[in-house]
């Protein structure tokens, strides 16, 4: 790259980080003139090019709440557009994440004075992934434990509350919000914002066994629990109990009809019998209630019983 071109390239990069891609292009386009074949250019180009036809639909959007929630939602779409890529040129990666979550985190503050409970949770969950795309972990947890407080018990809350204090290198903490999160509602979980090594090891093990589609999730906790991961356990109140084995006999009754779902059936049934497995040892309960799980588990899925005993 020449001299000229890398200190334009600079310039470029800074009004990306500032949330300016109109500014960076034109910068860009010049440059072009100057080294038409330089690979950061053309992948700071790209990404330019995408966020600008973000910012031109954000345009139909008055509402700040809804222009956050359209930015968060075409990240993914951002990322999926950047991964096509063989070059990937880290500067402009980071000055993207930067200037994106940056801007969208302004539309988030906006509405913090919110007074519904469940769209303020909302809110201040989707201002922690901000800033936690930021590395502002600090104000990244304050906002999720905000939004935990309007919202106890939330799944997506807790997982990226658990993300963040993974991040800072609480793992135990993270295991633990992470284990409740699924078992509150896997589904209820978006993954993609999800960063943390002790998460993205357990998605990158639940892909190499080749599980995909709704399904994919309900495995997450399957190997958190086989991969030795989610193993910070916790008494379950009578409430959760009796709830907890509702869902099993449900569940058991579903998987019976030929017609039943069994792709997200098993996985939600091996986890449910972990936690039910984990309280009758908790509470020091009759081996024989284990043993009757354990055979339950056993005719569900052979390998993962085997897995689970070794």
């Amino acid at each position: 790259m020449e001299i000229l071109t890398e200190k334009g390239l600079k310039e470029a990069l800074h009004f990306l980080e500032t949330g300016d891609p109109d500014e960076a292009q034109l910068i860009i386009a010049k440059l072009f003139e100057r080294e038409l074949g330089c690979e950061e250019l053309s992948y700071t180009n790209r990404c330019c090019t995408f966020w600008r036809e973000i910012s031109a639909r954000l345009r139909s959007i008055s509402n700040s709440y809804e222009k956050g929630q359209q930015l968060l939602s075409e990240w993914k779409a951002f990322q999926n557009f950047l991964s096509r890529d063989k070059y990937v040129y880290k500067p402009a990666q980071y000055s993207v994440q930067h200037g994106y979550f940056t801007s969208a985190l302004e539309y988030y503050t906006r509405q913090m004075d919110e007074k519904d409970h469940n769209l303020a949770a909302q809110i201040f969950k989707n201002a922690g992934i901000c800033y936690k795309k930021l590395g502002d972990y600090e104000n990244a947890r304050a906002c999720l434990v905000q939004a935990n407080d309007f919202c106890p018990s939330n799944a997506s809350v807790l997982a990226e509350l658990a993300d963040c204090y993974s991040l800072c290198g609480n793992d135990k903490l993270g295991k633990v919000l992470f284990r409740e999160a699924f078992f509150l509602s896997a589904e209820d979980i978006d993954i993609d914002f999800l960063d943390s090594e002790l998460i993205r090891c357990l998605i990158d093990k639940t892909r190499e066994k080749g599980h995909t589609g709704k399904a994919f999730k309900q495995w997450i906790p399957v190997y958190g629990i086989l991969c030795g991961i989610f193993n910070i356990k916790r008494e379950l109140t009578s409430q959760e109990v009796g709830r907890l084995k509702q869902n099993i006999y449900a569940m058991e009754s579903e998987y019976k009809d030929p017609s039943s779902n069994k792709d997200i059936l098993v996985p939600s049934l091996l986890n449910s019998y972990f936690w039910l497995i984990d309280h009758y040892v908790l509470t020091h309960e009759n081996t024989a209630k284990v043993n009757e799980v354990l055979l339950k588990l056993k005719i569900l899925d052979s390998s993962v019983y085997e897995a689970y005993i070794k």
